[in-house]
């Protein structure tokens, strides 16, 4: 999963950017699953990681919803200087 998107990544972000991410995450694999059936699609393995990203959307906003994690911003490194 090296370009995907990480759980923990994906709970950083506001909700408004979630939903954008779920939309464009599904016109993609609509995207993809069209040039499946045209025989078009050559990297087959795309689909799978698209599908898992949109699982994973789903999951951090259920998350939200259901109050198990509340939407934690990037922490902020504190610098040790002495």
């Amino acid at each position: 999963m090296a370009k995907g998107l990480t759980a923990d990544d994906l709970r950083t972000q506001p909700e408004a950017e979630l939903v954008t991410k779920l939309k464009e995450a599904k016109e993609e694999l609509f995207n993809l699953r069209f040039q499946a059936a045209t025989g078009q699609l050559e990297t087959h393995g795309r689909l799978r990681e698209v599908k898992r990203e949109i699982a994973r959307i789903y999951t951090v906003m259920r998350e939200r919803e259901l109050g198990i994690v509340e939407f934690a911003e990037e922490p902020v490194e504190e610098s040790t200087d002495e």
